[in-house]
């Protein structure tokens, strides 16, 4: 996955997310480019058009070019960081190098007075060792602007800048809410950086989850869309703004007929709060979450595709509050269910932080409501730390005896967890469990990705710390005629939970 735009660097995914939604006013007198009365006699008719050109005559002017000027930091030796710096040594008195580069993106006029959307990634730096120092936007008749940046979002890829002017031409958002499968679009930008490019073509998918975060809602398209492109507007056949061009998906970097667009229902309420110098707020429980698979849908007898699974509790947050707990599986959330297309993160951080919204969960087999007055969601770089760090660690040399029965039954040898291993594994010395000794190669717990050193602190739902403890569960869970076992696990202090096959044990 790409973004649409030109640097020489490739960039992450970015999300989308919402909020209140407002209209950005209009300071003058002079009318939107599409607003009704002029677009209806330009707008194809409805079906297949002949042409586009009367429609894109209208909307053009409103599409900019969106530059950066950006300072590069560059290492004077150039085998820093390498074998060889030894050998070269610094050049140039030991001092970084600076050397200026490029970005080119589109954008649209929102306001007769210069309001420009675009996307956050168009006007950032392409690298770590770069700075932004200047934004240039220019217009369909050429005039160049230098821009000021009113506010940007990086957790929905969302920017507003401000050019100075009264009379610019200016197009509005439209309804993404009723744009369909097979609808006719037409994307208007900069790709390659050739300017004032147009492209037309159908809604591939309306509500597409790419996976790049928990906040992207796409609205997918054929219409080509390339390097450049992001941030310019994509149009529905009434001339409206239906959403806004940001990544492609690529294995070269350029069109192959799949695109996206943050829908406009979308990016509407969030640009409106940046036009007002505020950063959107969003909701946040204090959870980490694992989507549930088919072995752990069986292993903890859900139905399939709905639901998340808590593989931690924040400490003081709204979910430990609220009674939520490791384990429990999350169904509903302020009365919308749980699934891939409406993830936890999803509803969640479309909840305004402060209020009380109702949550339903599994636990242990047993449906529970519980009420949680949402949170305020940390920066990205706060949540950071929840990632799983998959280095491999192993349990000390001593501590007690390697147990093969009961975890054997399913290719694993477990020994009591005591302070020492769990100094040596960078686990909290007070963990209760099991540590894992040694994997089967051949076992299903191989498979999923256990290994030496890992801890597993339940099993069924229930506390373990003893061979015993473990045989039980597993027992209990062939009485239940369940094909799997849910384990709850952890890796350097983080947990996750996995469902491991009972096809192989005896019985």
């Amino acid at each position: 996955m790409r973004y649409a735009y030109a640097i020489t660097s490739a960039l992450l995914l970015g999300g989308a997310a919402a909020t209140l939604a407002v209209q950005p006013s209009i300071t003058s007198a002079q009318t939107a480019q599409n607003e009704p009365g002029a677009i209806n006699s330009a707008a194809p008719r409805a079906g297949a058009p002949m042409s586009f050109a009367d429609m894109v005559a209208k909307l053009q002017p409103a599409v900019v070019n969106i530059s950066t000027t950006q300072r590069v930091t560059v290492p004077s030796n150039p085998f820093a960081g390498t074998p060889f710096e030894q050998f070269f040594g610094q050049q140039g008195g030991g001092r970084p190098r600076t050397q200026e580069g490029q970005s080119l993106g589109s954008g649209f006029l929102i306001s007769a007075d210069g309001y420009v959307v675009t996307n956050n990634h168009v006007i950032s730096a392409g690298s770590p060792n770069a700075t932004v120092e200047s934004v240039k936007v220019t217009l369909a008749d050429r005039r160049e602007f230098t821009a000021k940046v009113v506010g940007r979002d990086p957790t929905s890829d969302l920017a507003v800048l401000k050019i100075e002017g009264t009379t610019f031409p200016f197009v509005r958002f439209g309804n993404s809410g009723a744009a369909r499968v097979g609808d006719w679009v037409v994307a208007i930008g900069n790709p390659f950086g050739l300017g004032g490019s147009v492209t037309a073509g159908i809604i591939s998918s309306v509500n597409r989850v790419t996976g790049g975060g928990p906040f992207d809602r796409f609205i997918q398209t054929d219409a080509s869309i390339n390097r450049g492109n992001s941030g310019g507007p994509l149009f529905d056949m009434q001339g409206n703004v239906i959403g806004i061009n940001s990544q492609i998906l690529s294995p070269t970097g350029g069109n192959v007929g799949i695109g996206f667009a943050i829908p406009a229902e979308q990016a509407r309420p969030i640009v409106d709060t940046l036009m007002k110098g505020r950063a959107p707020q969003r909701g946040y429980l204090g959870v980490g979450i694992q989507p549930i698979d088919d072995d752990l849908a069986a292993g903890l007898g859900i139905e399939r595709n709905r639901g998340e699974l808590i593989a931690r509790v924040e400490p003081g947050q709204a979910a430990e509050r609220a009674g939520i707990r490791e384990g429990d599986v999350i169904v509903r959330v302020n009365n919308r269910d749980v699934n891939p297309e409406n993830s936890l993160s999803y509803l969640v951080a479309n909840s305004a932080p402060g209020t009380r919204i109702p949550i339903e969960l599994i636990r242990d087999g047993r449906r529970v409501n519980v009420t949680a007055t949402v949170g305020t969601r940390p920066s990205d770089e706060e949540l950071a730390g929840f990632q799983m760090d998959d280095q491999n660690q192993a349990p000390g040399d001593n501590p007690g005896p390697a147990v093969p029965s009961g975890a054997a039954t399913l290719g694993l040898t477990v020994q009591p967890l005591t302070p020492q291993i769990a100094r040596s594994i960078g686990v909290e010395v007070t963990t209760r469990g099991l540590v894992i000794a040694a994997v089967d190669p051949s076992s299903d717990a191989a498979t999923k990705g256990l290994q030496r050193g890992d801890v597993i602190t339940s099993v069924g739902g229930q506390p373990v710390l003893t061979a015993a403890d473990f045989q039980r569960q597993v027992a209990a869970a062939r009485a239940a005629r369940r094909p799997s076992v849910v384990i709850q696990m952890q890796r350097r202090g983080v947990a996750r939970y996995l469902a491991l096959s009972l096809a192989a044990t005896p019985n």
